[in-house]
């Protein structure tokens, strides 16, 4: 019988990563890639993306296509341009919906300031929606049955906290619910809608947030039952799940990658379990 080449899990798919200039982004964008997607990366940060791009390109020599392009997913005439650079591809087949921010400037009912707010759900909500309804867009124009959609919302859509960021915590709940409903509008025609879950990780996002201050990570950090927070690429692995065709029975859900901080009433002790390596590092 004659030896034939393994296909990636991914292979011949059209995919877009929003927030690909690093953490879950960047991991997503280089698992794809070795997956054999053609993977158009995209950030609002071009020096982040240039360095991002370059990364995937050394870590995955034999990628088929990876390109990036500029995109603030808070602007629709950006996502719309995004996806339909695509239809010189043959048309997106996988969408994640990950840019989001974390504002420092995040508090409670009181001190979170009005502009922060906006800023929060221009992006976190309405970047989702754009890349999603441009998404379909493009699904419909180029007569596919089959898409995925994945939009990153959190583990705080789902549990309460006393570390307030009212403006990231309601913005996220509000990609889980309107993914659920995205996912029950296009079941029929084929395309189905995710949202990811993660728990706080070790990327730039909350790191920077979090800074120097070892009572407010340590006040997170204790919830985990593995006694550390996630990787990026633990994420990463969850996304390249749902954007495979494995997950065709898999649409509308709560994805949850937390290592079973959401579950925990009271934490093991004990030293912390390892951590997996990034690729992007």
């Amino acid at each position: 019988m004659a030896a034939t080449t393994p296909r990636g899990r991914l292979q011949g798919k059209n995919a877009i990563i929003t927030g690909a200039g690093g953490g879950i982004g960047l991991e997503t964008s280089i698992l794809f890639a070795r997956e054999g997607a053609n993977v158009l990366m995209a950030d609002v940060s071009e020096p982040a993306l240039a360095k991002a791009l370059a990364k995937v390109k050394e870590v995955v020599p034999g990628a088929p296509r990876v390109e990036s392009i500029r995109c603030d997913v808070s602007k629709e005439s950006d996502v719309q341009a995004m996806v339909e650079s695509q239809d010189s591809w043959g048309g997106t087949d996988v969408i994640f919906n990950n840019a989001g921010i974390m504002h420092a400037n995040d508090a409670d009912a009181i001190d979170t300031p009005e502009k922060i707010w906006d800023l929060t759900h221009n992006i976190n909500v309405k970047g989702v929606w754009f890349g999603s309804k441009h998404a379909v867009l493009s699904l419909r124009r180029h007569k596919k049955t089959r898409g995925s959609i994945i939009n990153t919302a959190s583990v705080v859509a789902l549990v309460g906290a006393a570390t307030p960021q009212l403006a990231y915590t309601a913005s996220k709940g509000a990609v889980l619910a309107m993914t659920r409903e995205l996912a029950i509008v296009h079941a029929r025609e084929g395309f189905r809608f995710n949202a990811l879950c993660p728990a706080p990780l070790n990327t730039p996002l909350l790191q920077d947030w979090l800074g120097d201050d070892q009572a407010k990570r340590f006040r997170r950090e204790v919830h985990f039952p593995t006694g550390r927070f996630g990787e990026p690429i633990e994420q990463a692995h969850a996304v390249v799940f749902l954007a495979s065709d494995e997950s065709s029975f898999v649409n509308g859900t709560d994805f949850v990658v937390d290592g079973g901080m959401t579950k925990a009433y009271v934490t093991p002790e004990g030293p912390a379990t390892p951590a997996p390596q990034n690729n992007g590092n």
